[in-house]
């Protein structure tokens, strides 16, 4: 396992994080324990979270996933994991938070009051990395960046990051945060795989300039690129086979994941995966390493099987062909998921 610098803070993590979204949800704790602990033994050091997790986020829910990686944390050395968790941004838009009885912001009120709940549902006295879920167009950068400096004076926060941003909204931050003298995002945690290569299109360069990692989730397009939805193929218990369920934004959300375009993607770089020897799943998360602006990639399990796929790409490296192959499938199926 590599490790790499968040952005330019004094932060060395796992260039594989596992991501915890599905605990408590699809996962129980048990099988979350198992995934965890294999995870740790492979050497990944780095965890992510959220007071909104799991997901879909329900208000009955709220805050069990970080319940669970606390007691798992009780195990280990608490110096030894890198640990990450994000406080929801605004509820009145896209995304509707499952904490604070969904009257979530990122005011001064808000993200104190996530925190504090945060720290105390993850059994710690500090978070290695925050992150802002989601922007706040309402609240100035301001207010949540003397926050959440505040807050990292105080020995809570040790850096910040954020997560769903725009390049206009991580310039403007980070404009706000030189001018005021404090803390600046040192993370961006946005979607970004084989299917959804947007992020290339602007905040790579804003990353590359600026010094800030990405710290991508979702590299296989929510299981997509597994291959596990193709032919139609709609398995039982998985995340967009439920969301197509439940109608609404989880059912616009799986449609944008899983359609003709998305799916005739992934049959190709399945077929480049099975000429280069590895499965797709490995194919997708080496890629997703693969990048100069890429600090750690975020995986997820909801089983214990799952892993090894997974794990197969901690020490792969795709050769200069692989890289030229996927590029022109990209070139060829532009923007799958719009």
């Amino acid at each position: 396992m590599q490790h790499r610098r968040l952005g330019r803070s004094p932060i060395y993590v796992s260039d594989i994080c596992m991501g915890t979204m599905t605990f408590g949800g699809q996962a129980d704790e048990a099988t979350s324990f198992r995934i965890l602990d294999r995870s740790f033994e492979a050497g990944i050091n780095f965890f992510d979270t959220a007071e909104n997790y799991p997901v879909p986020p329900r208000e009955e829910w709220a805050g069990r996933t970080e319940e669970i990686v606390g007691r798992w944390l009780k195990t280990r050395n608490r110096d030894a994991v890198i640990l990450a968790t994000k406080v929801c941004g605004p509820s009145h838009g896209w995304i509707k938070g499952s904490q604070r009885a969904g009257m979530t912001a990122l005011d001064r009120h808000n993200i104190t009051r996530a925190l504090e709940a945060s720290l105390k549902r993850l059994g710690t006295d500090y978070v290695d990395l925050y992150q802002t879920h989601w922007p706040d167009p309402d609240i100035a950068y301001d207010e949540t960046l003397e926050t959440l400096e505040d807050l990292k004076r105080e020995g809570k926060i040790r850096v910040i990051g954020c997560s769903n941003e725009s390049a206009w909204g991580l310039m403007k931050s980070l404009a706000a945060a030189e001018r005021l003298g404090v803390g600046r995002y040192e993370t961006i945690q946005n979607n970004f795989s084989l299917n959804n290569r947007r992020f290339e299109d602007e905040l790579a360069q804003v990353c590359r300039r600026e010094g800030v990692s990405l710290i991508p989730y979702s590299p296989l397009a929510g299981g997509v690129l597994s291959g596990k939805y193709n032919d139609g193929a709609r398995p039982e218990g998985a995340r967009f086979t439920n969301y197509l369920g439940l109608g609404g934004r989880q059912a616009a959300m799986a449609q944008r994941f899983v359609n003709e375009k998305s799916l005739a993607s992934t049959a190709a770089f399945a077929a480049i995966a099975a000429d280069a020897g590895v499965a797709p799943v490995a194919l997708a998360t080496a890629w997703s390493k693969q990048h100069d602006f890429v600090a750690s990639t975020i995986v997820g399990a909801t089983r214990e099987d799952q892993l090894d796929d997974i794990f197969a790409a901690a020490d792969l490296t795709l050769s200069s062909d692989v890289m030229k192959a996927i590029d022109a499938v990209t070139k060829d199926i532009l923007y799958p998921m719009g």
